[in-house]
């Protein structure tokens, strides 16, 4: 674990060297987070981008600044705790399996992820919250507490809704990405959130890729799907474009 901790922080000096963003950390309820903030200009449209079961890594200080050479500032916020990067799965359900059953926990978590990115210059007024995988189920939580953001998007993100949970509260608009061929999280849950979706009158576009699985926008693995990959990444540019000032 300390020797991936120490990996990412290698690979976020490197990020700062060629002045693409800087490390952040902060502190929830008195523990220690460890963040990634990039912002191309001042005022900049902000993304909060919540990362995968494994943790902020390279693969979101790499989509970040995708979208800081875009124009948009960029906090990728961490909601593990500095240091915690797991690479085995029974620790990557360990950590993420937390988060699913202290849903407050979770909420207070994105909560002080917008408030750090407000601190270091973010304009949460103009503001899109997006995810992968993990961080998808995230961001669909942050959208059902109320939060006041303009978007929130998922790839290939969990899509079931906790029981006592709705849509009533969720204040911008949707944009779900997923693969067709995902197996972890089917298309009868895509269909599920659909309805729940319309039946609170939610703005939203849900869009599926045949033949792409889970985690199909990942770099390098053998899940990725180059053709969904970059088809979903347009959507969500435009997404950006039209929901952003």
């Amino acid at each position: 674990m300390k020797y991936i901790f120490t990996l990412f922080m290698i690979l976020i000096a490197a990020a700062t060297a060629n002045g693409a963003g800087s490390s952040v950390t902060y502190e929830v309820n008195g523990k220690p987070y460890e963040g990634y903030f990039v912002s191309p200009s001042a005022n900049a449209p902000l993304i909060l981008l919540i990362h995968d079961w494994d943790g902020l890594t390279e693969y979101e200080v790499k989509r970040a600044n995708m979208l800081a050479d875009m124009g948009y500032a960029v906090f990728a916020a961490d909601l593990f705790g500095a240091g915690v990067r797991p690479k085995e799965v029974q620790d990557k359900r360990q950590h993420t399996g937390e988060l699913y059953k202290d849903r407050n926990k979770m909420r207070a978590l994105l909560q002080a992820a917008m408030e750090t990115a407000k601190s270091k210059g973010g304009n949460v007024n103009n503001a899109v919250a997006m995810g992968y995988c993990f961080g998808g189920a995230a961001v669909l939580e942050f959208a059902r507490s109320g939060a006041d953001l303009k978007g929130f998007v998922t790839f290939h993100g969990g899509l079931g809704t906790p029981e006592g949970q709705d849509y009533s509260k969720t204040k911008g608009k949707l944009l779900i990405l997923h693969g067709t061929a995902d197996t972890a999280i089917t298309m009868d849950q895509f269909a599920k959130l659909a309805n729940e979706l319309e039946e609170k009158g939610v703005s939203h576009e849900m869009i599926t890729y045949g033949g792409a699985p889970h985690a199909f926008t990942v770099f390098g693995e053998d899940r990725y799907r180059e053709d969904a990959d970059k088809k979903s990444w347009k959507r969500f540019t435009e997404f950006l474009g039209e929901t952003l000032n």
